[in-house]
């Protein structure tokens, strides 16, 4: 009782206080390996955690539905059962059970993808409980329309559910509340959380909460979700679509600084989710290479050193060059890790520098005069500890001059692995998708 206590007080939503500074890695199980199990993934584990990931975040790993199936396998997000795992590919929940011992023994978190607005054709609730889905004038469950229009979203796999059903909501925190309890899970990561009304998510993550401190994603851009809900992150979506659109020469680097500044208003707690790619990203709209070419790491340091927490999906430490098949099997082929230590040192600078730490817990980004649309820079500061980034996002060179003055002073230039004396008024000349990172820390 104690505890519980403790957990209700003020504190009750707030992010858990180890996402401060973590990043998170989205384990697309099916395609990680040969095998594609829990238990082929446990090598993988401390090699995640030494490149400085805190945080997997594991696709649905629950069995998939068999009837209505899309391709060879299905779509991971039809699903059969919440409160069981897909042994087909997987393995048995004792095999689940361990990874997550491993996980927490290497000092990392697990949250699970969970599909809250729909479920597969041949989950039980169809039968024994059709009350819990969305019905047509011929008293029919359907698949989940389009509130706008009234038209499939094209999702024929699975089947819609009601949520002004009331039961169907216990049902639902019941079964999520099940993976925290029997088998010590550390949050979620909701799947079209924009789809669910926000008042099931008000009443449901203070729920788990009393249950136990969980970090909650929430696949949606929506200040509510944070601000009031209980949400830690939500997705960066207009800075992504920002990001390609500068990548494709439509919009520029003075672009970004104009949307951050909107962004802030809307939202007083946690943070959004940066990247460059994901799951969807990478099958259905391209690989980060189609997307931005050249300047694929340029925006990864931008997305990892603005005021939010970084997401790196499954095999971008390879590089993974190709789009993945979604309904079938088509594994990453893990070979060269070629760009595990440029990930290594972008997330490096996270633990020893306070200022790059997620949302609140970090400083705020200000902005310097570049005097150049295509050059963005910035710096954050925090207890004592800063940074500065200046990033190219261009494919031409550009000299800049930067207004620095109150930030003078000897930097760790962290991709150079050498010392920076910053002057008032320095020049830089930077080359195509050129960036630098400049840290000074009270761990120096």
């Amino acid at each position: 009782m104690k505890n519980t206590k403790q957990i209700i007080g003020k504190d009750l939503l707030s992010p858990p206080a180890w996402a401060k500074d973590a990043t998170i890695y989205e384990v697309n199980l099916r395609q990680y390996t040969k095998d594609a199990t829990f238990k082929s993934f446990l090598p993988h584990i401390p090699r995640l955690r030494d490149m400085g990931i805190d945080i997997l975040w594991f696709m649905p790993i629950y069995p998939i539905s068999k009837k209505n199936r899309k391709g060879e396998l299905g779509s991971y997000y039809a699903i059969q059962n919440y409160t069981a795992v897909n042994e087909e590919e997987h393995g048995s929940l004792s095999d689940f059970k361990e990874m997550v011992e491993e996980i927490h023994n290497n000092g990392m978190k697990i949250i699970l993808d969970f599909v809250p607005n729909h479920t597969g054709w041949d989950h039980v609730w169809i039968t024994e409980h059709p009350e819990y889905y969305i019905k047509n004038d011929k008293g029919e469950i359907t698949d989940p329309l389009d509130s706008s229009t009234g038209k499939s979203h094209g999702w024929s796999d699975v089947a819609d559910l009601d949520y002004s059903n009331m039961a169907m909501r216990k049902a639902i925190t019941a079964e999520l509340k099940w993976w925290l309890t029997e088998y010590d899970i550390d949050g979620f990561r909701m799947d079209v959380a924009y789809l669910v009304p926000t008042d099931f998510w008000d009443t449901c993550i203070r729920e788990l909460m009393q249950t136990k401190k969980v970090f909650m994603l929430a696949e949606s851009e929506a200040p509510h979700l944070r601000n009031v809900s209980g949400f830690a992150a939500d997705y960066g979506w207009q800075l992504h679509h920002l990001m390609t659109a500068i990548a494709a020469g439509t919009k520029n680097a003075s672009d970004i600084i104009t949307w951050i500044k909107e962004n802030r208003k809307r939202y007083t707690k946690g943070y959004h989710i940066h990247f460059t790619t994901n799951h969807d990203e990478n099958s259905w709209d391209g690989t980060e290479f189609e997307k931005y070419g050249e300047g694929h790491k340029a925006f990864a340091v931008l997305s990892a050193t603005l005021d939010g927490m970084l997401l790196i999906y499954s095999g971008q430490e390879e590089p993974l060059k190709r789009r993945l098949e979604f309904f079938k099997k088509d594994t990453i082929g893990f070979k060269n890790y070629a760009y595990t230590d440029f990930y290594r040192t972008l997330l490096g600078i996270k633990k020893t520098n306070k200022a790059l730490r997620n949302g609140q817990d970090g400083g705020e980004a200000i902005f310097l005069e570049t005097n150049n649309d295509n050059v963005i820079a910035y710096s954050r500061e925090k207890d004592g500890d800063t940074i500065v980034t200046v990033i190219n996002l261009s494919p031409k060179k550009h000299a800049v001059k930067l207004s620095t003055i109150g930030l003078e002073g000897v930097y760790n230039n962290v991709f150079d692995r050498s010392t920076t004396s910053l002057t008032s008024n320095p020049n830089f000349n930077l080359e195509p998708w050129d960036y630098l990172v400049l840290s000074k820390d009270t761990l120096q």
